[in-house]
């Protein structure tokens, strides 16, 4: 078994008042109102080339500040946290009581038991193309559908993280309804509910789709080092070893072939000289090729499911 040297750090801001905010409106006091913290270029997109994973992710949680790093994400938010005594949002000043704090190593680990996880937040599994081969399968597939999408979300993490996968990746998703709930204007559909799989995983890190905007984030049900957060109706339970049953059919897995592929090349540009045409026909023609661009665009947007974790989509998720 294969092992991911790695560490995390979770921290709960504990404030005078409840925050009714956006992660990105927290993420944008951050970096405004503390420019020169190490914390910022993990917020603002500057190092989105180098992690498509996002390494420092914000969170609001019954009315509550989480913040979580990863990796090169750990002292970022350790410095934050050392500097952070309060901050405003215009009028609204917010002053830092406490911070409660967790840290771990090895915090993600392939194991050979099954461990146990709830959606704390809706896990936007599906993005518009995702959504359309969803909608065709049979109630029976759709389950084994998420398994396989969850698994994706498991690699995509751990080659980011740098572990050579040669284990398989069980999982094994149980959603309130198999009919998702709209997100917002992108096409995205989202779901609840919990799932299992053989990794221990940080409570609160992010999966699916809006990672960045606090979609998918998940709580350990398994009581192994685990930061509660207040006022929740969910507790962990005490961690019992379960494990993989590869014959049931409700359980699916994935190897490290089926990795959405990350590439981070920049296509070169290629410039044509172009013929002149009269103005009437030039604009007739122009309209068309855009419209004809704009409709395969946007089929292949659309088409591939394993673009949520392509690093131009964590570029429209850091524009502000």
């Amino acid at each position: 078994m294969e092992t991911i040297v790695s560490e995390s750090i979770t921290a709960r801001l504990i404030t005078d008042k409840p925050i009714r905010k956006t992660p990105y409106q927290v993420k944008g006091v951050f970096m405004k109102q503390f420019p020169d913290e190490k914390i910022v270029p993990f917020l603002d997109g500057r190092l989105r080339s180098k992690y498509l994973y996002p390494r420092v992710q914000v969170k609001i949680i019954n009315e509550q500040i989480y913040i979580l790093g990863i990796n090169e994400g750990v002292q970022s938010v350790i410095s934050l946290l050392q500097n952070l005594k309060s901050f405003s949002f215009g009028d609204l000043l917010i002053n830092i009581d406490n911070a409660e704090v967790e840290k771990n190593k090895d915090s993600v680990l392939l194991t050979d038991n099954f461990l146990r996880y709830k959606f704390i937040t809706p896990w936007v599994a599906l993005n518009a193309g995702g959504d359309s081969k969803y909608k065709r399968l049979e109630d029976n597939e759709k389950p084994l559908f998420l398994n396989k999408l969850l698994g994706q979300n498991l690699l995509f993490l751990s080659k980011e993280l740098g572990l050579n996968i040669s284990t398989k990746i069980f999982t094994k998703v149980e959603v309130e309804s198999l009919e998702p709930e709209k997100v917002d204007e992108n096409g995205w559909k989202s779901f609840k509910g919990e799932f299992k799989t053989n990794f221990i995983l940080p409570s609160f890190i992010g999966f699916g789709n809006g990672i960045t905007r606090g979609f998918g984030s998940i709580f350990s049900l398994n009581n192994i080092n685990n930061l509660e957060f207040k006022d929740s109706k969910e507790t962990s339970e005490d961690y019992v070893k379960e494990e993989i049953d590869a014959a049931d059919a409700t359980i699916s897995y994935v190897t490290v072939d089926d990795a959405p592929i990350m590439s981070r090349r920049k296509k070169k540009k290629k410039f044509k000289t172009k013929k002149k045409t009269p103005y009437a026909k030039s604009n007739s023609r122009k309209t068309k090729y855009k419209e004809k661009n704009n409709s395969i665009k946007k089929e292949t947007d659309s088409d591939d499911e394993s673009r949520f974790n392509s690093e131009e989509y964590h570029k429209k998720q850091h524009d502000f």
